[in-house]
């Protein structure tokens, strides 16, 4: 299995997952969140990157072939071209250290919304739709090893911009739409928006495959 998966911090992830459309979805970036209290770090989850990597995506990032990962990590503008990608995204996100879900969800909704305010796009609908985020996690307990997945279609039908389901151990798998495009797509900025990113690993890690992916291409 040596060759079809990556491990983070102990947790395998597969090298390609297939999703909603039937596509095959490459592991192209993968990291952690953490943070260092008193000098000691401290894990909370494992990320993998899925991308239907195409020639539709590779294409839409063509302006960026031949910069180095060092200039794809400090361009806003690169990380902004991949969240507005159209293809088939999935964020895997592995529990390492176990949190309540509504600790989790206040950090989402509290991150998506000063990115919509930031962009003068928050009104009463994205308000109500954030909402039904956070309560979607309100009463998850974040065991070790949980899986939380956002799904984002490459054209997403009506009312289904974005899926994100919950998966821990001795429970049903629980999921949920995300219906409003704006909240979406500011879910997929706290993970792929550059230095604004909730992973800086993970943003690292993008800048790496990209930078040899579109040299290549």
């Amino acid at each position: 299995m040596g060759s079809e998966t990556e491990t983070v911090e102990g947790i395998p992830f597969p090298a390609e997952i297939t999703a909603g459309s039937g596509n095959p979805l490459s592991l192209l970036a993968n990291g952690i969140t953490d943070i260092e209290i008193h000098f000691l770090q401290i894990k909370f989850n494992a990320i993998g990157i899925y991308l239907h990597n195409n020639d539709v995506l590779l294409g839409h990032l063509q302006s960026w072939k031949g910069k180095t990962a060092d200039d794809l990590l400090g361009d806003d503008a690169f990380f902004q071209a991949l969240v507005s990608a159209p293809v088939e995204k999935l964020f895997r996100v592995v529990v390492i250290k176990e949190i309540k879900g509504s600790q989790y969800g206040v950090q989402l909704e509290s991150s998506v919304r000063d990115r919509l305010v930031a962009a003068d796009r928050y009104d009463d609908d994205d308000e109500e739709a954030l909402e039904k985020v956070a309560d979607f996690f309100q009463a998850k307990y974040f065991k070790p090893a949980s899986v939380i997945t956002f799904h984002f279609p490459a054209t997403p039908p009506a009312g289904a911009a974005a899926e994100i389901s919950f998966a821990t151990e001795g429970k049903d798998e629980a999921k949920m739409r995300v219906e409003n495009e704006n909240v979406a797509g500011m879910i997929q900025k706290w993970y792929l928006g550059g230095e604004s990113a909730v992973s800086p690993t993970t943003v690292r890690s993008l800048a790496d495959r990209f930078a040899a992916l579109l040299s290549a291409a």
